[in-house]
């Protein structure tokens, strides 16, 4: 009953910072400069139009009418239309959320596979060779820059080590560089479900490969920063849980080292670093905008982007409200999650 009551307070407090972010993005839209009725119709149209644009829209109606009715609007579910393309804003964020989702989980999975491993060496192999490069590997990837590192990934394993580019000469295909590296440096040419779905009911893949060999970079591109931060925070955490006294006790019971390290303090180590991963997921969704763009990667990232470009409010509001969303939702999840790895928090 009390997780029930966590959850349902936990949830209404979310609902209390969506309220806020809705407010500050209808703010932001009414203070923008520029008649929302000319971005609608564009360059060229007569002002009698715009006017008839301004009166179906509600426009006119005074500003706190106007907030009222779009949230009105956002608890029917309706998030409007494109200016731009006349579309429903829902369709084409929701067409764009799993291209995000596949980029955002992959790069966590790449940064855990990689940092939690990292940090437990360099933990346990304090002042060696090892601890120092797993120092550096962290300070490097804290410090770098996405959109440079997927720039020069592009460059390096896209052109000076990639696939065959043409010619200038136009006497065919030649290799700039050595050639043995086969990573795409842009688009989706195929979703995650869909290549999933061409191994269930034809035992192809293929498209897998194909998935894979397309989100690499991008997602080695994103999941840098997070990675360099698992891993100090899996050196730190676990230096810290070495220095307490049940170590020692479970130690002197003669259990193995590799238990009692595994078991006990990766574990309990594993708390804040759900803590980091919850909050990093949601930051990796909204975060992967310079990435998206850099790989031309079709996602929500790409195309905030370009509604940013044409000025398409509602678009903006739909992607950014959608980013939200799954932020809190993903913070409420790992609060739950609190429980099950250490009881002895309280969900009170």
């Amino acid at each position: 009953m009390s997780m029930l009551k966590f959850l349902l307070r936990r949830t209404l407090q979310g609902v209390f910072v969506i309220w806020g972010v809705v407010t500050v993005l209808f703010g932001l839209r009414a203070v923008s400069p520029g008649d929302p009725a000319s971005l609608m119709l564009g360059q060229g149209a007569t002002q009698e139009l715009v006017e008839r644009v301004r009166e179906a829209e509600g426009l006119n109606e005074p500003i706190y009418v106007q907030y009222a009715d779009y949230l009105g609007s956002l608890v029917r579910g309706d998030l409007g239309y494109s200016w731009r393309s006349e579309r429903e804003v829902e369709m084409m964020v929701l067409e764009r959320v799993p291209a995000t989702i596949e980029l955002a989980v992959a790069a966590t999975v790449i940064a855990l596979l990689i940092a939690v491993p990292l940090g437990v060496v360099s933990a346990t192999r304090r002042g060696t060779a090892s601890d120092y490069g797993a120092t550096l590997f962290s300070l490097l990837g804290i410090s770098t820059p996405n959109f440079w590192l997927g720039l020069m990934l592009i460059l390096v394993l896209g052109v000076w080590y990639g696939i065959p580019y043409p010619s200038l000469s136009g006497s065919g295909s030649v290799p700039i560089g050595v050639g043995f590296v086969d990573l795409p440096t842009g688009r989706r040419a195929v979703g995650f479900g869909e290549a999933l779905m061409a191994i269930v009911q034809e035992g192809s893949f293929g498209e897998m490969g194909l998935w894979l060999k397309h989100i690499t970079l991008p997602a080695i591109t994103l999941g840098t920063y997070f990675t360099a931060l698992i891993t100090r925070l899996t050196r730190s955490g676990m230096i810290d849980e070495f220095g307490k006294p049940y170590v020692t006790a479970t130690q002197s019971k003669g259990l193995p080292g590799v238990l009692v390290r595994y078991k006990h303090v990766l574990r309990n180590t594993m708390i804040p670093i759900i803590t980091v991963l919850g909050l990093q997921m949601g930051t990796l969704m909204g975060g992967a905008v310079i990435t998206e763009t850099v790989f031309n990667w079709p996602g929500l990232g790409l195309r905030l982007i370009d509604a940013l470009g044409v000025r398409d409010w509602p678009l903006m509001q739909g992607i950014i409200l959608f980013i939200a969303i799954m932020f809190v939702t993903i913070n409420i999840v790992v609060d739950a999650l609190y429980t099950y790895l250490d009881p002895q928090v309280s969900v009170e």
